[in-house]
């Protein structure tokens, strides 16, 4: 299949990527912010903002190829909405590059007529499939999700978040479900991102007041 995708295959995408996330998704606060899980953080990444970005999509297709490109998988998918732009991104760039991946949607209810199906999707039981998500926290969603799929006859390879926040997500979802998690980033990346910006911005402020504080003749 020709490959009809941007060039972005250089080793800065995973930076730039991870740029865009932190200007786009991440905020601090010392008042804080109560999470989905009912914790409160000072820091809440919205993700969405990221992956329905047009400057995002493409980059987050190629950081999940390049994950699965040796993988056996059939297609990929989570639960709605916080998978959707993400696994969309993902087999689009997957297929671009010749990696057939199709698509399946995880309801967070089953449908309330016809099938009364939980899963969105043409992906056949025995499908070798991973389960995407956009932030891991408790993992309470993401087992649901792998739970879903599992009862769906889906053989899950493997859990793929776009982002970890460390906070004991990713070993609840091995312990209850027996798969393997990874991630593209970690609330370590954002951080460590965070604390260059903190140190840049008061390296400008006493920069700044250098200049007020300069005697002129």
């Amino acid at each position: 299949m020709q490959d009809f995708s941007h060039q972005i295959m250089d080793e800065d995408y995973k930076k730039e990527l991870l740029d865009i996330l932190y200007t786009k998704s991440f905020r601090y606060d010392e008042a804080g912010f109560t999470l989905t899980s009912g914790k409160k953080s000072n820091y809440y990444i919205d993700v969405k903002k990221t992956a329905l970005s047009s400057v995002a999509m493409e980059l987050i297709g190629y950081a999940y190829f390049i994950k699965l490109k040796l993988a056996p998988v059939d297609a990929i998918g989570g639960m709605t909405l916080g998978a959707d732009p993400i696994a969309y991104s993902a087999a689009l760039m997957c297929t671009l590059k010749g990696k057939y991946l199709d698509v399946f949607i995880i309801r967070k209810e089953a449908k309330g007529h016809g099938t009364q199906a939980w899963i969105e999707g043409d992906v056949k039981p025995d499908a070798n499939v991973v389960v995407v998500e956009d932030v891991i926290t408790t993992g309470g969603s993401t087992i649901k999700a792998v739970q879903k799929a599992k009862e769906a006859g889906f053989n899950v390879l493997r859990v793929v978040a776009f982002l970890d926040r460390e906070e004991g997500g990713a070993e609840n979802i091995e312990k209850e479900t027996g798969v393997k998690v990874d991630s593209i980033f970690t609330m370590s990346d954002l951080l460590e991102v965070h604390k260059k910006k903190q140190e840049e911005e008061e390296k400008e402020k006493k920069k700044q007041q250098a200049l007020k504080e300069k005697p002129v003749f």
